[in-house]
Protein backbone atom coordinates (compact mmCIF):
# COMPACT_ATOMS: atom_id res chain seq x y z
CA UNK A 1 0.00 0.00 0.00
CA UNK A 2 2.61 2.33 1.13
CA UNK A 3 4.80 1.58 -2.21
CA UNK A 4 1.68 2.64 -4.79
CA UNK A 5 0.87 6.12 -2.58
CA UNK A 6 4.37 7.63 -3.30
CA UNK A 7 3.93 7.83 -7.08
CA UNK A 8 0.88 9.48 -6.56
CA UNK A 9 1.86 12.07 -3.85
CA UNK A 10 4.88 12.59 -6.37
CA UNK A 11 2.46 13.26 -9.36
CA UNK A 12 0.75 15.83 -7.29
CA UNK A 13 3.98 18.07 -6.60
CA UNK A 14 4.79 17.49 -10.65
CA UNK A 15 1.51 19.04 -11.08
CA UNK A 16 1.65 21.73 -8.80
CA UNK A 17 4.95 23.29 -9.11
CA UNK A 18 4.71 24.44 -12.73
CA UNK A 19 2.01 26.61 -11.99
CA UNK A 20 3.89 28.18 -8.90
CA UNK A 21 6.54 28.96 -11.56
CA UNK A 22 4.46 30.29 -13.84
CA UNK A 23 2.72 32.93 -11.71
CA UNK A 24 6.28 33.96 -10.57
CA UNK A 25 7.62 34.28 -14.40
CA UNK A 26 4.58 36.19 -15.26
CA UNK A 27 6.49 39.13 -15.10
CA UNK A 28 10.14 39.17 -16.80
CA UNK A 29 12.91 41.44 -16.07
CA UNK A 30 14.33 42.10 -19.97
CA UNK A 31 17.47 45.06 -18.99
CA UNK A 32 18.03 46.45 -16.08
CA UNK A 33 21.21 49.02 -16.40
CA UNK A 34 23.02 52.10 -14.35
CA UNK A 35 24.72 54.64 -16.52
CA UNK A 36 27.14 57.11 -14.68
CA UNK A 37 27.47 60.83 -16.24
CA UNK A 38 29.97 62.08 -13.94
CA UNK A 39 30.18 64.17 -11.95
CA UNK A 40 26.44 65.37 -12.59
CA UNK A 41 23.95 62.56 -12.69
CA UNK A 42 23.30 58.58 -12.41
CA UNK A 43 20.83 57.25 -14.64
CA UNK A 44 19.04 53.68 -13.70
CA UNK A 45 17.90 52.28 -16.38
CA UNK A 46 15.15 49.09 -16.55
CA UNK A 47 12.99 47.14 -19.56
CA UNK A 48 10.03 44.65 -18.01
CA UNK A 49 7.73 42.85 -19.37
CA UNK A 50 4.23 41.09 -18.48
CA UNK A 51 1.25 39.70 -20.02
CA UNK A 52 -0.64 42.04 -18.41
CA UNK A 53 -0.07 46.00 -18.13
CA UNK A 54 2.15 46.69 -15.48
CA UNK A 55 1.17 49.34 -13.37
CA UNK A 56 4.05 49.79 -10.78
CA UNK A 57 7.91 50.23 -10.85
CA UNK A 58 9.94 51.31 -7.83
CA UNK A 59 13.73 51.78 -7.58
CA UNK A 60 15.54 50.60 -4.29
CA UNK A 61 18.96 51.77 -4.19
CA UNK A 62 21.80 51.68 -1.00
CA UNK A 63 24.57 54.13 -0.52
CA UNK A 64 27.53 52.51 1.09
CA UNK A 65 28.44 54.87 3.76
CA UNK A 66 28.87 54.48 7.76
CA UNK A 67 25.28 54.36 8.70
CA UNK A 68 24.00 52.68 11.90
CA UNK A 69 20.72 51.79 10.23
CA UNK A 70 19.92 49.90 7.28
CA UNK A 71 18.64 53.40 4.75
CA UNK A 72 17.38 52.22 1.21
CA UNK A 73 15.93 55.00 -0.89
CA UNK A 74 13.43 54.64 -3.23
CA UNK A 75 12.51 56.16 -6.35
CA UNK A 76 9.12 56.16 -8.87
CA UNK A 77 9.92 56.62 -12.51
CA UNK A 78 7.72 57.93 -14.59
CA UNK A 79 5.73 55.26 -17.23
CA UNK A 80 2.60 55.21 -19.17
CA UNK A 81 1.11 51.53 -17.95
CA UNK A 82 1.78 48.90 -20.62
CA UNK A 83 2.42 45.18 -21.08
CA UNK A 84 5.81 46.52 -22.28
CA UNK A 85 7.64 49.25 -20.43
CA UNK A 86 10.74 50.78 -20.34
CA UNK A 87 11.62 53.60 -18.42
CA UNK A 88 14.18 55.01 -15.74
CA UNK A 89 14.82 57.64 -13.34
CA UNK A 90 17.63 60.22 -12.97
CA UNK A 91 19.61 61.13 -9.59
CA UNK A 92 20.53 64.52 -9.66
CA UNK A 93 23.80 65.29 -8.00
CA UNK A 94 22.90 68.38 -8.02
CA UNK A 95 20.26 67.99 -5.42
CA UNK A 96 22.52 64.91 -3.48
CA UNK A 97 25.71 64.81 -4.68
CA UNK A 98 28.34 61.54 -4.16
CA UNK A 99 32.03 61.64 -4.27
CA UNK A 100 33.58 59.67 -7.03
CA UNK A 101 34.66 56.29 -5.61
CA UNK A 102 30.71 55.63 -3.91
CA UNK A 103 29.04 52.60 -4.02
CA UNK A 104 25.47 52.34 -4.66
CA UNK A 105 23.54 48.87 -4.54
CA UNK A 106 20.12 48.65 -6.44
CA UNK A 107 17.62 46.30 -7.37
CA UNK A 108 13.78 47.19 -8.85
CA UNK A 109 10.28 46.20 -7.74
CA UNK A 110 7.39 45.12 -10.91
CA UNK A 111 4.14 44.87 -10.24
CA UNK A 112 1.07 44.51 -12.93
CA UNK A 113 -2.59 45.40 -12.67
CA UNK A 114 -3.31 41.69 -11.40
CA UNK A 115 -0.90 41.89 -8.63
CA UNK A 116 1.66 40.16 -9.59
CA UNK A 117 4.95 41.50 -8.11
CA UNK A 118 8.74 40.88 -9.68
CA UNK A 119 11.66 41.34 -7.51
CA UNK A 120 15.17 41.75 -9.48
CA UNK A 121 18.70 40.77 -8.01
CA UNK A 122 20.46 43.60 -6.37
CA UNK A 123 23.40 44.63 -8.42
CA UNK A 124 26.08 46.98 -8.07
CA UNK A 125 28.10 50.41 -9.61
CA UNK A 126 30.27 52.15 -8.38
CA UNK A 127 30.13 56.36 -9.43
CA UNK A 128 33.67 56.37 -10.87
CA UNK A 129 34.99 59.60 -12.64
CA UNK A 130 35.18 57.80 -15.96
CA UNK A 131 37.08 60.91 -17.46
CA UNK A 132 40.54 59.76 -16.64
CA UNK A 133 42.31 56.11 -16.96
CA UNK A 134 43.11 55.35 -13.14
CA UNK A 135 45.78 53.22 -11.58
CA UNK A 136 45.63 51.68 -8.57
CA UNK A 137 47.94 50.96 -5.33
CA UNK A 138 47.17 49.14 -2.46
CA UNK A 139 49.08 49.07 0.91
CA UNK A 140 46.70 47.89 4.11
CA UNK A 141 43.74 49.41 4.18
CA UNK A 142 44.27 52.03 1.95
CA UNK A 143 43.15 52.05 -1.55
CA UNK A 144 45.40 54.99 -3.76
CA UNK A 145 44.29 55.99 -7.45
CA UNK A 146 45.66 58.58 -9.49
CA UNK A 147 46.17 58.91 -13.11
CA UNK A 148 48.80 60.65 -13.69
CA UNK A 149 52.27 60.97 -13.40
CA UNK A 150 54.61 57.56 -12.45
CA UNK A 151 54.72 55.08 -9.99
CA UNK A 152 57.26 56.60 -7.68
CA UNK A 153 54.94 59.50 -7.82
CA UNK A 154 52.37 56.84 -6.42
CA UNK A 155 54.57 55.80 -3.97
CA UNK A 156 55.73 58.69 -2.04
CA UNK A 157 52.05 60.04 -1.96
CA UNK A 158 51.29 56.06 -0.14
CA UNK A 159 54.69 56.89 1.92
CA UNK A 160 53.19 60.00 3.19
CA UNK A 161 49.80 57.92 4.04
CA UNK A 162 51.30 55.43 6.03
CA UNK A 163 53.65 57.80 7.96
CA UNK A 164 50.37 59.92 9.00
CA UNK A 165 49.01 56.32 9.97
CA UNK A 166 51.81 55.78 11.88
CA UNK A 167 51.76 58.77 13.68
CA UNK A 168 48.23 58.79 14.45
CA UNK A 169 49.04 55.06 15.96
CA UNK A 170 51.75 55.91 17.89
CA UNK A 171 50.57 59.56 19.45
CA UNK A 172 46.46 58.49 19.56
CA UNK A 173 46.05 54.87 19.66
CA UNK A 174 43.82 55.20 16.16
CA UNK A 175 43.97 53.43 13.00
CA UNK A 176 41.35 52.69 10.37
CA UNK A 177 39.04 50.37 10.95
CA UNK A 178 37.37 49.79 7.13
CA UNK A 179 39.20 50.71 3.98
CA UNK A 180 40.01 53.97 2.88
CA UNK A 181 39.87 55.05 -0.72
CA UNK A 182 42.56 58.07 -2.08
CA UNK A 183 41.59 59.85 -5.34
CA UNK A 184 44.68 61.63 -6.59
CA UNK A 185 43.46 64.49 -9.23
CA UNK A 186 46.45 66.02 -11.34
CA UNK A 187 45.39 69.51 -10.15
CA UNK A 188 42.84 71.17 -7.51
CA UNK A 189 41.12 72.38 -11.16
CA UNK A 190 40.27 68.75 -12.39
CA UNK A 191 39.32 68.04 -8.50
CA UNK A 192 36.99 70.78 -8.82
CA UNK A 193 35.44 69.36 -12.16
CA UNK A 194 34.79 66.75 -10.70
CA UNK A 195 32.88 68.21 -7.93
CA UNK A 196 29.19 69.64 -7.53
CA UNK A 197 29.04 73.70 -6.67
CA UNK A 198 33.08 73.35 -5.41
CA UNK A 199 34.96 76.02 -3.57
CA UNK A 200 36.85 77.75 -5.75
CA UNK A 201 39.61 77.42 -2.81
CA UNK A 202 39.29 73.79 -2.71
CA UNK A 203 42.32 71.44 -3.03
CA UNK A 204 41.70 68.58 -1.40
CA UNK A 205 38.20 66.89 0.78
CA UNK A 206 37.51 64.18 3.31
CA UNK A 207 34.05 62.97 2.51
CA UNK A 208 34.58 60.60 5.54
CA UNK A 209 31.44 59.02 5.75
CA UNK A 210 31.70 57.32 2.46
CA UNK A 211 35.89 56.88 3.43
CA UNK A 212 36.87 58.32 0.46
CA UNK A 213 39.32 61.33 0.01
CA UNK A 214 39.48 63.54 -3.40
CA UNK A 215 42.50 65.94 -3.36
CA UNK A 216 44.53 67.65 -6.36
CA UNK A 217 47.95 67.22 -6.60
CA UNK A 218 50.28 67.62 -9.74
CA UNK A 219 53.62 66.23 -10.05
CA UNK A 220 55.51 69.47 -9.03
CA UNK A 221 53.55 69.95 -5.86
CA UNK A 222 54.23 66.64 -3.88
CA UNK A 223 55.55 67.93 -1.24
CA UNK A 224 52.26 70.11 -0.27
CA UNK A 225 50.38 66.72 -2.02
CA UNK A 226 52.24 64.77 0.77
CA UNK A 227 50.78 67.26 3.64
CA UNK A 228 47.41 67.84 2.65
CA UNK A 229 46.65 64.19 2.14
CA UNK A 230 47.76 63.36 5.77
CA UNK A 231 45.66 65.89 6.98
CA UNK A 232 42.79 64.40 5.12
CA UNK A 233 43.61 60.90 6.29
CA UNK A 234 43.59 62.74 9.52
CA UNK A 235 40.20 63.73 9.30
CA UNK A 236 38.93 60.33 7.75
CA UNK A 237 40.44 57.96 10.53
CA UNK A 238 39.10 60.66 13.23
CA UNK A 239 36.22 60.58 11.97
CA UNK A 240 35.79 56.26 11.77
CA UNK A 241 36.32 56.19 15.31
CA UNK A 242 34.32 58.55 16.74
CA UNK A 243 31.35 57.72 14.24
CA UNK A 244 28.45 56.29 16.24
CA UNK A 245 24.74 56.15 16.45
CA UNK A 246 24.92 58.92 19.03
CA UNK A 247 25.55 60.99 16.31
CA UNK A 248 28.62 62.54 18.38
CA UNK A 249 30.11 65.60 17.20
CA UNK A 250 33.60 66.33 17.21
CA UNK A 251 34.78 69.92 18.45
CA UNK A 252 36.39 71.39 15.13
CA UNK A 253 39.51 71.94 17.36
CA UNK A 254 40.31 67.97 17.88
CA UNK A 255 38.76 67.50 14.14
CA UNK A 256 41.50 69.75 12.92
CA UNK A 257 43.88 69.56 15.68
CA UNK A 258 44.26 65.72 15.03
CA UNK A 259 44.30 66.46 11.14
CA UNK A 260 47.23 68.54 11.26
CA UNK A 261 49.15 66.58 13.95
CA UNK A 262 48.95 63.77 11.19
CA UNK A 263 50.93 65.66 8.78
CA UNK A 264 53.79 65.94 11.11
CA UNK A 265 55.80 69.11 11.99
CA UNK A 266 54.19 72.51 12.12
CA UNK A 267 53.79 74.37 9.71
CA UNK A 268 56.49 77.61 9.61
CA UNK A 269 53.79 80.09 8.49
CA UNK A 270 51.60 78.58 11.26
CA UNK A 271 53.86 78.95 13.60
CA UNK A 272 54.69 81.87 13.22
CA UNK A 273 50.84 83.28 13.32
CA UNK A 274 50.47 81.25 16.32
CA UNK A 275 53.18 83.57 18.11
CA UNK A 276 52.21 86.37 16.87
CA UNK A 277 48.59 85.90 17.69
CA UNK A 278 50.25 85.16 21.25
CA UNK A 279 52.70 88.48 21.46
CA UNK A 280 49.52 90.25 19.98
CA UNK A 281 46.93 88.98 22.88
CA UNK A 282 44.68 87.43 19.77
CA UNK A 283 44.57 83.85 20.74
CA UNK A 284 41.02 82.48 20.14
CA UNK A 285 39.47 80.39 23.18
CA UNK A 286 39.05 76.70 22.99
CA UNK A 287 35.43 77.05 23.47
CA UNK A 288 35.00 79.58 20.27
CA UNK A 289 37.60 76.82 18.09
CA UNK A 290 34.55 74.17 18.89
CA UNK A 291 32.24 76.09 16.45
CA UNK A 292 33.64 76.02 12.26
CA UNK A 293 36.60 78.25 11.66
CA UNK A 294 35.99 81.97 10.84
CA UNK A 295 36.34 82.71 6.91
CA UNK A 296 38.67 85.60 7.47
CA UNK A 297 41.99 84.13 6.30
CA UNK A 298 44.00 85.83 9.58
CA UNK A 299 41.84 84.23 11.99
CA UNK A 300 41.58 80.87 10.11
CA UNK A 301 45.53 80.68 10.43
CA UNK A 302 45.60 81.22 14.06
CA UNK A 303 42.55 78.36 14.22
CA UNK A 304 44.41 76.07 12.82
CA UNK A 305 47.67 76.48 14.57
CA UNK A 306 45.66 76.63 17.67
CA UNK A 307 43.91 73.46 17.09
CA UNK A 308 47.37 71.62 16.60
CA UNK A 309 49.15 72.98 19.40
CA UNK A 310 46.16 71.99 21.71
CA UNK A 311 45.91 68.44 20.24
CA UNK A 312 49.41 68.26 21.07
CA UNK A 313 49.71 69.81 24.57
CA UNK A 314 47.13 67.11 25.35
CA UNK A 315 49.01 64.12 23.86
CA UNK A 316 52.57 65.00 24.68
CA UNK A 317 51.65 66.22 28.59
CA UNK A 318 49.15 63.50 29.29
CA UNK A 319 50.11 60.73 27.09
CA UNK A 320 47.96 58.64 23.77
CA UNK A 321 45.76 56.37 26.11
CA UNK A 322 44.47 59.32 27.50
CA UNK A 323 43.50 60.81 24.00
CA UNK A 324 42.03 57.62 22.54
CA UNK A 325 39.81 57.38 26.06
CA UNK A 326 38.61 61.22 25.28
CA UNK A 327 37.65 60.07 21.58
CA UNK A 328 36.08 56.53 22.80
CA UNK A 329 33.53 59.10 25.20
CA UNK A 330 32.83 61.17 22.29
CA UNK A 331 31.80 57.88 20.43
CA UNK A 332 29.68 56.96 23.64
CA UNK A 333 27.66 60.56 23.11
CA UNK A 334 29.09 62.31 25.77
CA UNK A 335 29.77 66.08 25.56
CA UNK A 336 33.03 67.64 24.78
CA UNK A 337 33.06 68.96 28.63
CA UNK A 338 32.15 65.89 29.84
CA UNK A 339 34.69 63.51 28.09
CA UNK A 340 37.46 66.03 28.53
CA UNK A 341 36.21 66.22 32.61
CA UNK A 342 35.84 62.25 32.82
CA UNK A 343 39.98 62.21 31.06
CA UNK A 344 41.60 64.84 32.10
CA UNK A 345 39.27 66.44 34.78
CA UNK A 346 38.62 69.66 33.11
CA UNK A 347 36.46 70.73 30.77
CA UNK A 348 37.04 73.27 27.87
CA UNK A 349 37.69 76.09 29.84
CA UNK A 350 40.04 74.33 32.23
CA UNK A 351 41.72 73.38 29.21
CA UNK A 352 41.78 76.87 27.25
CA UNK A 353 43.56 77.95 30.65
CA UNK A 354 46.15 75.21 31.15
CA UNK A 355 46.91 75.58 27.12
CA UNK A 356 47.85 79.75 27.46
CA UNK A 357 50.09 78.93 30.22
CA UNK A 358 51.83 75.98 28.39
CA UNK A 359 52.48 78.13 25.26
CA UNK A 360 52.80 81.25 26.82
CA UNK A 361 55.96 79.51 28.94
CA UNK A 362 57.10 78.35 25.94
CA UNK A 363 57.35 81.14 24.02
CA UNK A 364 58.70 83.23 26.31
CA UNK A 365 61.96 80.31 26.95
CA UNK A 366 61.93 80.14 23.44
CA UNK A 367 62.37 84.07 23.15
CA UNK A 368 63.76 84.66 26.34
CA UNK A 369 67.19 84.67 24.83
CA UNK A 370 66.32 87.42 22.45
CA UNK A 371 65.23 89.92 24.76
CA UNK A 372 66.74 90.90 28.32
CA UNK A 373 69.65 93.04 29.16
CA UNK A 374 69.65 95.47 26.04
CA UNK A 375 67.66 97.85 28.39
CA UNK A 376 67.51 96.11 31.33
CA UNK A 377 71.77 97.36 32.43
CA UNK A 378 71.23 97.19 36.04
CA UNK A 379 70.18 93.26 35.68
CA UNK A 380 72.65 91.33 38.26
CA UNK A 381 70.97 87.95 37.54
CA UNK A 382 69.98 86.12 34.66
CA UNK A 383 68.10 82.44 34.45
CA UNK A 384 67.10 80.69 31.51
CA UNK A 385 64.77 77.78 31.52
CA UNK A 386 63.90 75.29 28.84
CA UNK A 387 66.08 76.46 26.24
CA UNK A 388 65.23 75.58 22.69
CA UNK A 389 67.05 73.51 20.48
CA UNK A 390 69.07 75.58 18.11
CA UNK A 391 72.58 77.04 18.29
CA UNK A 392 71.99 81.19 18.02
CA UNK A 393 73.79 84.03 19.39
CA UNK A 394 71.79 86.01 22.25
CA UNK A 395 70.90 89.09 20.21
CA UNK A 396 70.89 91.24 23.54
CA UNK A 397 72.88 90.89 27.04
CA UNK A 398 74.64 93.07 29.38
CA UNK A 399 77.99 93.82 29.12
CA UNK A 400 79.42 90.75 28.15
CA UNK A 401 82.34 91.66 26.07
CA UNK A 402 83.57 93.00 29.44
CA UNK A 403 82.45 90.38 31.85
CA UNK A 404 82.67 86.84 31.16
CA UNK A 405 79.09 84.70 32.00
CA UNK A 406 79.64 80.73 33.15
CA UNK A 407 76.58 78.85 32.70
CA UNK A 408 76.55 75.07 32.27
CA UNK A 409 79.22 74.14 29.58
CA UNK A 410 77.18 72.90 26.69
CA UNK A 411 75.63 76.18 26.78
CA UNK A 412 78.15 78.35 25.28
CA UNK A 413 80.46 78.30 22.15
CA UNK A 414 83.66 80.14 21.99
CA UNK A 415 83.62 81.80 18.93
CA UNK A 416 86.99 81.07 15.95
CA UNK A 417 86.90 84.02 13.99
CA UNK A 418 86.14 88.26 14.68
CA UNK A 419 82.56 88.89 15.33
CA UNK A 420 81.15 92.39 15.27
CA UNK A 421 79.28 94.38 17.66
CA UNK A 422 78.22 98.03 18.52
CA UNK A 423 78.16 98.99 22.02
CA UNK A 424 77.18 102.19 24.19
CA UNK A 425 80.71 102.42 25.67
CA UNK A 426 80.83 106.38 26.49
CA UNK A 427 84.82 106.34 25.60
CA UNK A 428 83.60 105.24 21.69
CA UNK A 429 81.60 107.24 19.54
CA UNK A 430 77.95 105.61 19.30
CA UNK A 431 77.75 103.03 16.77
CA UNK A 432 81.07 102.83 16.72
CA UNK A 433 81.87 99.61 15.19
CA UNK A 434 84.85 97.30 17.47
CA UNK A 435 86.00 93.90 16.51
CA UNK A 436 86.88 91.36 18.63
CA UNK A 437 89.78 89.39 17.58
CA UNK A 438 90.38 85.86 17.72
CA UNK A 439 92.69 86.10 21.14
CA UNK A 440 90.47 88.10 23.09
CA UNK A 441 87.31 85.42 22.43
CA UNK A 442 89.54 82.47 23.85
CA UNK A 443 88.25 83.88 27.36
CA UNK A 444 85.44 85.61 26.54
CA UNK A 445 82.55 83.42 25.90
CA UNK A 446 79.43 84.35 24.53
CA UNK A 447 76.41 82.88 25.16
CA UNK A 448 74.44 80.99 22.94
CA UNK A 449 71.72 78.60 22.53
CA UNK A 450 72.91 75.03 22.26
CA UNK A 451 71.69 71.94 21.27
CA UNK A 452 72.33 70.39 24.27
CA UNK A 453 71.05 72.89 26.22
CA UNK A 454 67.79 71.39 27.62
CA UNK A 455 66.36 73.05 30.47
CA UNK A 456 69.07 75.00 31.91
CA UNK A 457 68.17 77.02 35.55
CA UNK A 458 71.68 78.74 35.21
CA UNK A 459 72.55 81.89 36.98
CA UNK A 460 75.46 84.23 37.52
CA UNK A 461 76.03 87.85 38.90
CA UNK A 462 76.65 90.08 36.26
CA UNK A 463 78.65 93.61 37.65
CA UNK A 464 75.65 96.30 36.54
CA UNK A 465 76.65 98.82 34.17
CA UNK A 466 74.71 101.28 33.05
CA UNK A 467 77.49 102.78 30.65
CA UNK A 468 77.42 99.39 29.11
CA UNK A 469 74.78 97.60 26.73
CA UNK A 470 76.11 95.68 24.14
CA UNK A 471 74.05 94.67 20.89
CA UNK A 472 74.81 92.11 18.40
CA UNK A 473 74.38 93.63 15.23
CA UNK A 474 75.26 90.64 12.79
CA UNK A 475 73.59 86.97 12.50
CA UNK A 476 76.25 84.32 13.81
CA UNK A 477 78.58 84.45 10.84
CA UNK A 478 81.58 83.09 13.11
CA UNK A 479 82.32 78.93 13.33
CA UNK A 480 81.84 77.78 17.02
CA UNK A 481 82.33 75.00 18.97
CA UNK A 482 81.02 73.82 22.78
CA UNK A 483 83.29 74.61 25.41
CA UNK A 484 84.25 73.11 28.48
Amino acid sequence: MTKQLIPIILAAVLLITPTATYAQEKISLVDSTAEIFFPSALVFKIKAESPNDITRIRLHYQVDRMNYANVISEAWPDFTPSPKVETKWTWDMRKVSLPAGATIRYWWTVEDKTGDKLVTSAKTIRFDDLRHSWQKLTVGQLNLFWYKGNQSFADELMAACQQALKRLSQDTGVHPETPINIYIYASSQDLRSAMIFPREWTGGVAFTQFNIIAIGVSTDQLDWGKRALAHELGHTVTHQITFSPYGAMLPTWLDEGLAMHAEGETDPYLKSMLKKAITQQKLISVRSLSSPFSAKPEQAYISYAQSQSLVEFLIQSYGKDKMLQLLNLLKEGNTCDEALTEVYGFDQDGLDKLWREYITGQTQSRSGFEYILAQETSQTRIVWEAVPAELIITRAFNALAHYPVILNPSAYVILKEPFTFCHSDPERSEGEESHIAQDELRDRRILVMASSAKNLTQSKAIPGDPSLSLRVTTEYNAAGEYGN
